[in-house]
Order: structure tokens, then C-alpha cells, then sequence
């Protein structure tokens, strides 16, 4: 009799529930019969990479029968020289999520505690809980990061990890630089501390921390970023993460060898390299942002504050705005895997895709 295949997965993957990305256009478009849909779900650049990698890219098509660069040279060699670290700090993932999971495979043990915040972005569970590792979950302060309690769950469970992510998705709450140095002086150098900044580059506020100024005297600090959000290869899967050289030998031993292809190298290089259109998408988001949150407040909505290119809003049941989001061909995330049942989460696009979504909002709203 074949054995059920549940009985023989590995404990920690048991009780796991895949994560569940935005529904995509075409899904949409096929299910619905929509058509010209818009996604405003999955916090994706709604203007692309600039020109200078996307002719990379295209240049890198010549090379699709060989293996990539197993050690990325080009793009270990870039990102040292722009961050100012050595190339034996950088462990290069298959998007950010990679260095995330690395970082728990490398570090977490079978029964070790790993800290979170409660509305922490879903691969940090995912990542711990997959390995048969156990999560803290810490209550958010105003749905933010309360760091002086994650510190304390950390000493009090003797955590062998922390995930922390600033500005936190799926909220857009931010920690200023000194509530991050408290953090870390408060931290035990024995636990790992996983700093996610997936969308730093959209952040202009005063007091907002590098992550990088602080790993360079916090040798147990991973730094975590990627190229899938401002710089808009999020269909290349390309993240990195910064550490001090002995912790990134050690997340490199379970690196699979190509895991950043060719064509990834050859565009985050070239992206890493135009300024321009990094400023001119993080001066567009900030700019449509914030005409976002003024039109969300004025409807009466409340949003919480946020330094991402994503608003996180109170719709009520969020569940029934969604689906009748949907009908209008409009797709945001809902946020019931975080217990948010009343908030949706909308990612800043372009001006006409926001408009559009504010014109299906306000007639679901409609008496």
C-alpha cells in the first residue's frame, strides 16, 4: 500500500501553506473574461527596468546554451565596489526570497526559535517553519516593528535568528536608524539578524537607516536587497545579501552554483549602473503615492503610513472589496495570511492605473 505523501514529508513541512503570490493578469483575464486588467498586487515596478538593462539583457541572449557565471564576477564586482564591501561579503540569491531561506538553512536547526513581527512578510515563516524550526511572532505597535519587544523575544527564547524588515511589507512601516542601533546593541551576537530592505531605494525620509553602515559593525547582520522592486527585473529573480565575510562563506556553502542566470547578471549590472532612472522611479513612486494616500483619506479611508511603492488601506471586508475589485479588472492583494481581514494592500502604479482603481473603488463603495 502506498504510504499517504503527507506522512512522509518532513515535519516542518507538514503544517506549512504555500505562499500565495498576486493573481496574475492573464489568470484574471482568462477566469473573468476581462480584458486590459490591472495589477496593482504584487508591488512590481509598473514602469520596468531602465534602457541600459534591458539592452543588457538582450545582449546576454547570445550566451543561453551555456551555464551562467557560477560565481557571478561582473555583478559581485559591481555591487562591492558601489556599496564600498569586499566581494567575500556578497551571497547572491535567486531574488531576495533566496538569500532569506539561505540565511534560515544556514543558521536554523530543527527545534531552534527564529523572531518575527506579527505581520511579517510570509517567506520569513515560511523559510524558519520549512526547516522544522519554531517562529516568535511579536505583536506590532501600530502595525509597525516594536524593536525593543522583538529584542526581548529574542534574549527570552534565546532565538538563534530574527527576521526584520524595514520598510516592512505587506504594512510600508519604517524604523528610524536609532531605533535599529538599539535593536542590535540590545541583540545577542550569537542571534542572526536578517534585515530585509527590499524597498530601500524608494525611501527619501530623514532618519532612515543603511543597513549596510550597520552590518559593517555588527558582524551577526545579514543585509538583504533585490533587484525586483525599483530597478524592475522582478522577472529575472536577482537578490543579494551583504554580511560579514565569515557569515557569508557559511550561506554560500548552500548557494546553489547558478542560481542568478546569465541574462539577471548581465541587466542588474547595467541597472546598477543608471542612476537616473533609479531616481526617476523613486520620484514617480513618491509622487503617486502620495497622490494615492490623499485620495484614499479623503474617501474616508484610513492607510497606514508608508515609505514603499505599496499603500497598505482599511476597506471594511476587505474580502468582499477584492472580489468585486476583481470584477472591475482590478487586482490588489488581499491580506488574510497576515490576519489583516480589513486591509488591502495596493501597490503604487502608474497614474492612469491608479486612477482606474480609484474609480472601482469608490463605485464598490457607492451607496
Amino acid at each position: 500500500m502506498a504510504c499517504e505523501p503527507l506522512i512522509l514529508a518532513a515535519p516542518g513541512v507538514r503544517g506549512l501553506v504555500p505562499y500565495e503570490p498576486g493573481k496574475p493578469v492573464s489568470e484574471l483575464e482568462r477566469e473573468l473574461g476581462i480584458r486590459d486588467a490591472v495589477k496593482l498586487a504584487s508591488n512590481e515596478n509598473p514602469y520596468g527596468p531602465g534602457e541600459r538593462a534591458r539592452a543588457a539583457a538582450e545582449q546576454a541572449l547570445a550566451e543561453l546554451g551555456r551555464y551562467p557565471d557560477g560565481g557571478a564576477f561582473a555583478l559581485k564586482r559591481a555591487l562591492a565596489r558601489i556599496h564600498g564591501v569586499g566581494e567575500s561579503q556578497i551571497t547572491l540569491g535567486n531574488g531576495s526570497n533566496d538569500v532569506l531561506e539561505l540565511a534560515a538553512r544556514t543558521f536554523l536547526s530543527p527545534g531552534d526559535r527564529a523572531v518575527c513581527d506579527e505581520y511579517a512578510f510570509a517567506a520569513f515563516p515560511i523559510s524558519v517553519r520549512g526547516i522544522g524550526a519554531e517562529v516568535v511572532r511579536v505583536a506590532s505597535r501600530d502595525y509597525a516593528h516594536d524593536l525593543p519587544a522583538l529584542a526581548q523575544a529574542v534574549v527570552r527564547t534565546s532565538a538563534r535568528l530574527v527576521y526584520l524588515a524595514n520598510p516592512n511589507n505587506p504594512t510600508g512601516t519604517w524604523f528610524a536608524e536609532e531605533a535599529l542601533a538599539g535593536f542590535l546593541a540590545r541583540c545577542p551576537a550569537s542571534t542572526i539578524v536578517v534585515l530585509d530592505e527590499a524597498y530601500r531605494e524608494y525611501v527619501s525620509e530623514a532618519g532612515y537607516p543603511d543597513g549596510l553602515a550597520f552590518a559593517a559593525r555588527h558582524p551577526n547582520l545579514v543585509v538583504a536587497r533585490t533587484f525586483s522592486k525599483i530597478h524592475g527585473l522582478a522577472a529575472l529573480r536577482v537578490g543579494y545579501a551583504v554580511s560579514a565575510a565569515p557569515v557569508a562563506e557559511l550561506m554560500n556553502r548552500l548557494r546553489q552554483p547558478f542560481n542568478v542566470n546569465t541574462i539577471a547578471q548581465a541587466a542588474a549590472c547595467a541597472a546598477l549602473e543608471d542612476r537616473e532612472h533609479t531616481a526617476n522611479m523613486a520620484a514617480l513612486n513618491r509622487t503617486e503615492r502620495e497622490r494615492l494616500r490623499a485620495a484614499l483619506t479623503a474617501a474616508g479611508l484610513p492607510v497606514l503610513p508608508s515609505v514603499g511603492n505599496f499603500l497598505c488601506v482599511e476597506v471594511g471586508d476587505a474580502a468582499r472589496v477584492y472580489q468585486g475589485l476583481l470584477r472591475k479588472g482590478v487586482i490588489v492583494r488581499p491580506l488574510k495570511p497576515y490576519g489583516l481581514l480589513r486591509h488591502l494592500r495596493v501597490t503604487v502604479g502608474r497614474p492612469q492605473d491608479n486612477a482606474r482603481f480609484l474609480a472601482a473603488l469608490a463605485e464598490l463603495r457607492a451607496p
